[in-house]
């Protein structure tokens, strides 16, 4: 569909920040990335006035958070959590009540977006309707510097005579070097066969690529993209999100991508970034969070389905008692309850560590609700007996698991995560060999 009119109002905005910038981009004519372009925020909030006389409402509170040059960070978070609103103070189009914004070693945060370099992917593409294909990619580099009104007119007779014969063409350096880059950009992202159609004329898909052009098109330092595959069928947000992906690492630009989509968080980004009412609750690579979340928001926000949480009790040996149940626990967390024999925890463990067992005295029992075979895998909600407690279990699509049928479960021992009353993590000295391994970040060199 094409861009509302609230849409097109928006990025209007952000590009009428954006056409104060040097007269020549040097990017636009070969000459590679300028400089290190990593984002570092430093205590950065943003509070809004309430309405009434009521206190202000605050979006992001004292938010630290360093992304390297090159990286693919994902913002996750529930809705209301902050991630647009740092978008859109990484764009310049909101001002912070505190901190600082800096790229590279260059701060940014009393600077128009015009300086900042960034370039921004909507939601809802905001793709002109009026204007071609060719001319919605192209748009950010024409609007990139100030033109004098002969300049503007020249550019145009560029334009309207380029279909004639060669000595009644008007030459423009600028306009070429415009049209090079546009078609550059088409055949990277296999638009070049659609450039003289309107937004009307494409698909769902195909508008997505041309607001990623015309992104590209800049070679800025920043992509930031909020929520960009969203309003695509499933089948697309594949393919595309393999596309993003690939142009990311190929471009080594530094990314920063607003998601609610879980499998877009654990495939696309070096990083994941979780926020929380504002507030940064755990930064590190995708299977760093899925393994070992620092809280139970993370734990239960990381993952779909979510890790199951239980309230158990610390045992003697290295043991968790669930109602008059005694579980093993092994690992990382096993000398982390060295200790606090007696205390009361949450325990967490994802539903791929509960198995599936024959009946034995040490497996727990539960009565299956609910079941859903999605090919692959079986999801299975179940009711454990011990505490009357909902778990979520992965199992073989073959398993035959009938509402009402009892089950048997086998906790792995190596699957425990711990939480206190407060909801943070019982701190693990986790070895190299249990954590994910470091993000390769692309060369740029």
């Amino acid at each position: 569909m094409a861009a509302t009119d609230g849409d097109t109002r928006l990025v209007d905005e952000l590009h009428e920040k954006l056409r104060s910038g040097p007269a020549t981009n040097p990017r636009i004519a070969g000459q590679g990335r300028l400089s290190l372009a990593g984002v570092r925020f430093e205590t950065l909030s943003k509070s809004y006035p309430g309405r009434g006389g009521e206190d202000p409402i605050e979006v992001i509170r004292d938010l630290s958070l360093s992304i390297e040059d090159g990286e693919f960070l994902v913002l996750v978070g529930p809705s209301g959590c902050g991630k647009s609103t740092l978008l859109r103070l990484m764009a310049g189009l909101e001002t912070p009540s505190a901190g600082e914004i800096l790229v590279g070693q260059q701060a940014v945060t009393k600077l128009r977006p015009a300086k900042r370099n960034v370039a921004m992917v909507f939601q809802s593409y905001a793709l002109y309707p009026h204007l071609s294909v060719r001319d919605n990619l192209g748009f950010g580099l024409r609007r990139s510097h100030r033109r004098s009104a002969m300049e503007q007119l020249h550019d145009q007779l560029h334009r309207s005579t380029r279909e004639l014969p060669g000595l009644l063409q008007v030459r423009s350096e600028r306009e070429t070097k415009v049209e090079h880059r546009v078609l550059e950009v088409a055949r990277a992202l296999e638009l070049d066969q659609l450039l003289d159609r309107r937004p009307k004329e494409l698909s769902g898909g195909q508008k997505q690529r041309v607001a990623l052009g015309r992104a590209m098109a800049r070679q800025p330092d920043v992509f930031l993209m909020d929520e960009p595959l969203s309003n695509l069928d499933a089948k697309l947000r594949g393919s595309t999100r393999t596309r993003i992906v690939d142009l990311q690492r190929r471009l080594g630009t530094t990314t920063l991508y607003v998601t609610h989509d879980q499998v877009e968080a654990m495939t696309m980004g070096h990083r994941i970034a979780v926020l929380n009412q504002g507030r940064l609750q755990q930064l590190g690579t995708p299977m760093e969070l899925y393994r070992w979340p620092s809280n139970l928001f993370v734990a239960q926000f990381i993952g779909s389905p979510p890790m199951n949480v239980l309230p158990i009790q610390v045992g003697r040996s290295q043991t968790l008692l669930l109602g008059e149940r005694r579980l093993s626990v092994e690992g990382p967390l096993a000398a982390a309850l060295e200790g606090l024999e007696g205390s009361q925890l949450n325990g967490g463990i994802r539903p791929e560590d509960l198995k599936v067992a024959p009946a034995t005295n040490r497996n727990l029992q539960a009565d299956v609700s609910h079941s859903e075979v999605l090919g692959n895998e079986q999801l299975i909600t179940c009711r454990l007996l011990d505490g009357e407690h909902l778990v979520q279990v992965r199992a073989d699509p073959g398993l035959r698991a009938v509402p009402g049928s009892r089950i048997h479960l086998d906790a792995d021992p190596r699957g425990w995560r711990l939480f206190d009353e407060q909801g943070d993590a019982i701190p693990t000295p986790i070895p190299p060999s249990e954590r994910d391994d470091t993000p390769v970040l692309p060369d740029l060199n």
